[in-house]
């Protein structure tokens, strides 16, 4: 059981859109045999798209809107990859992903350097502690200083570096990468690899392959590195104290073989999970497990949904039976399938660090436990924000109003809007960016057979109520802040602006709001 958790790698990638992380992603695939031909994002003419960009409405926008998961087997390693939204309109989706993950992959554009979404998403990283590999992309194009970009790192997220490769220049000049552990230089151009022994690049190995003025610059470079940079600590990566970086390009597939040989060898296997009570260590011997997304209409097919499962210990086995611990009901675990962004395959076993999708009939809410455990177990609730951005929306068609509630639920139910609704039943969506509705709209349309008609509405903040005399609360309104109710009933007061909430709190300090609440189970 040791053996089996041990070999397991499962992390999350993070980057601002167009960074290259899907570009990444599918290029560790290929290396992995798990796909035959890399997509890209955007993709032209014959070539074909992203695999993890499995939505159609991803095809046609060139951007990942969803988060997928892929599992592939790489020298012995069995290796989950949580491809991410990189749109920071479907940021909450991130956090939840970042969650279930051990580990993080941190995609920097080289000539862009840190920008805001990656900013965000580190953040959620920093809190839970999780270790960061940081790849400088794009090296084949004009690209910043690699010292810059690391000085970068430690003053903007104050997260210090340690280059484990190093770029040979970049754009027209660029000459491949020299991987400063194991003293070998891979050359873009000719595809070779040269062994340079134990000086390094300060011995012959690299002179007649490149230029004189190159070679010197590379040997300034990692002199300085050497003498100023910090020194490998592998307990401080651990931490998530310390990242070690790595240069190449995701399009032209370069750099990301030494990355993935050594990402593998430092990241760590899945480790101890807290819990309301405690900690859950992956070779405890029951099972159990954390839905941290549930997604419909992967297949629109069958019109299914899949709960996401990361499995923190133990061994599962199909056709087990579990209890779910917000209720205290018995299951019995007979469809599971192992995922491939919207490819799946049934899967008999699997070990903690597993992450295996679940068919859903209605059971499963996000957050829930899934546990063998005799006594209820819960694990870290998972976060929920506030969104900024609200519309309301109704069935276009008073026919097909039971296709656009039962989408509405479900699309609820997937955290992919917020779904409020008034005292008079009227539905009110939540977003942190318009490109959520333009998802839902499509989705409603699609998957649901739903047009519908919408109002986008003059509200900025959101704040749940935790005061419970709802009469004493309905008093305190006005015509400009509007009531509603979440998914769970919990009440929420609309709030046209920074100002408007100030004041509210400032005439009403009866009354208790919140600005974030986890998601309890």
């Amino acid at each position: 059981m040791k053996n089996d958790i041990n070999a397991r790698r499962i992390f999350g990638i993070i980057s601002h859109p167009d960074a290259g992380k899907t570009t990444l992603t599918e290029k560790l695939l290929l290396h992995g045999g798990a796909i035959r031909e890399a997509g890209t994002v955007k993709a032209r003419n014959n070539s074909k798209f992203a695999t993890s960009d499995w939505m159609e409405i991803e095809k046609q926008r060139g951007i990942s809107v969803t988060s997928s998961v892929m599992q592939f087997e790489y020298e012995g390693k069995i290796i989950s990859i949580m491809d991410t939204p990189g749109h920071n309109d479907f940021g909450e989706d991130t956090y939840r992903i970042l969650t279930s993950v051990d580990s993080a992959v941190m995609v920097i554009d080289g000539a862009k350097g840190i920008e805001a979404q990656t900013k965000k998403l580190f953040k959620v990283c920093a809190m839970r502690g999780i270790p960061v590999f940081t790849f400088m992309n794009k090296f084949d194009r004009e690209a910043r200083d690699p010292l810059d970009l690391m000085e970068e790192l430690e003053e903007i997220l104050g997260l210090p570096s340690v280059p484990v490769t190093w770029p040979i220049s970049c754009g027209q000049n660029f000459e491949g990468v020299v991987d400063l552990l194991t003293n070998k230089a891979y050359l873009y151009k000719e595809g070779e690899t040269i062994d340079l022994g134990e000086d390094g690049v300060f011995g012959p190995g690299l002179e007649g392959e490149i230029s004189d003025g190159l070679l010197q610059d590379l040997r300034d470079e990692i002199e300085l590195v050497e003498g100023a940079g910090n020194e490998f600590d592998r307990a401080a990566v651990d931490a998530g104290k310390l990242t070690p970086v790595f240069f190449g390009s995701a399009l032209a597939d370069f750099g990301t073989t030494p990355f993935l040989q050594h990402f593998l060898e430092m990241s760590p296997a899945p480790g101890p999970r807290k819990t309301t009570d405690g900690e859950v260590k992956p070779e405890d011997p029951f099972f159990s497990g954390f839905i941290f997304k549930i997604q419909a209409n992967m297949n629109p097919a069958h019109r299914d949904r899949l709960a996401f499962l990361r499995i923190c210990s133990g061994k599962f086995e199909r056709g087990m039976n579990v209890t779910l611990s917000r209720t205290g009901k018995t299951m019995k675990l007979s469809q599971s399938t192992q995922l491939f962004a919207n490819e799946r395959e049934t899967v008999d076993e699997a070990w903690a660090g597993d992450v295996i999708g679940l068919y859903d009939t209605g059971n499963y809410q996000v957050g829930d436990t899934i546990t063998t455990r005799k006594e209820p177990l819960f694990f870290e609730p998972l976060p929920t924000f506030p969104p900024e951005l609200f519309m309301q929306v109704s069935a276009a068609d008073t026919m097909k109003a039971k296709h656009f509630q039962k989408g509405v639920a479900q699309l609820a139910q997937e955290g992919a809007v917020q779904v409020y609704k008034t005292e008079y039943n009227d539905v009110i969506l939540g977003a942190v960016g318009q490109l959520q509705f333009d998802v839902f709209e499509y989705r409603l349309k699609n998957e649901y057979n739903a047009d519908i008609y919408k109002q986008m509405l003059d509200f900025r903040l959101a704040r749940w109520v935790l005061t419970e005399d709802m009469e004493a609360v309905k008093d305190t309104l006005d015509s400009r802040l509007k009531l509603v109710f979440d998914v769970k009933e919990r009440p929420l007061i609309l709030f046209p602006n920074q100002f408007s909430l100030n004041y509210y709190m400032q005439e009403n300090p009866d009354i208790k709001l919140a600005e974030a609440l986890e998601i309890t189970n």
